[in-house]
């Protein structure tokens, strides 16, 4: 495994000097950082920095996949406490190398990229976090508020016909965040196992609330 996480980075496209903020995206289980990179065109956001990292760990059944850890039953969430460590170096070392700093950062992952999301997010100050088809891992079901007492908005978005993360999951993180007074918007759409326009479009304005 390597020591750092290597990453596609996609800069403004406006013209302008300065970003208005960055927005960190976390690709799922099986995908890599050019799966999720084909987004930024819908976003329609070119004043702002993009940011995908690779995921540290190779998939089992895909030459070019990733993976944040290990989901086979017996080896379930394997790699998780690496993956934790990585990723919170990578956010550390984007905010020295791009000069945004996280409490400009907006962290964002679909399904297994979307419970790094929240897991890593929740216990730092950025200034927003997404997750599409994501969930909560287990051990964060009592997680406890970071000691700055701060919680940054959260959006949940997920597909009510999900046949790889179930709705279920969605509304389960939803109740635990909801209990903490995270501040949060949650949607449920029809649909399967992706990152749906409307999920995009959506994703676009909650950046905009958060990054002005």
């Amino acid at each position: 495994m390597a020591n750092a996480l290597d990453s596609i980075e996609v800069p403004p496209s406006s013209g302008e000097t300065a970003a208005k903020g960055l927005i960190v995206v976390l690709h799922g289980w099986g995908a890599n950082a050019e799966d999720v990179a084909s987004i930024v065109p819908f976003l329609q956001l070119p004043e702002y920095h993009f940011v995908f990292p690779n995921a540290p760990f190779p998939h089992p059944h895909s030459p070019i996949g990733r993976a944040w850890y290990d989901l086979s039953r017996d080896n379930m969430y394997e790699g998780l406490a690496e993956s934790r460590k990585l990723l919170i170096d990578c956010l550390q070392s984007l905010e020295n190398s791009t000069g945004i700093p996280l409490n400009k950062t907006i962290l964002s992952g679909f399904s297994q990229g979307g419970a790094m999301t929240l897991d890593v997010g929740l216990k730092l100050p950025c200034s927003g976090l997404i997750s599409m088809s994501g969930y909560l891992h287990s051990d964060m079901q009592n997680f406890e508020t970071p000691l700055q007492n701060f919680l940054p908005p959260v959006l949940i978005m997920h597909g009510k016909q999900d046949e790889v993360v179930p709705l279920s999951a969605a509304q389960k993180t939803r109740n635990v965040l909801e209990l903490r007074a995270v501040p949060l918007e949650y949607y449920e759409f029809d649909g399967g196992h992706q990152i749906s326009s409307q999920m995009l479009d959506v994703a676009r304005t909650f950046i905009l609330s958060n990054l002005n």
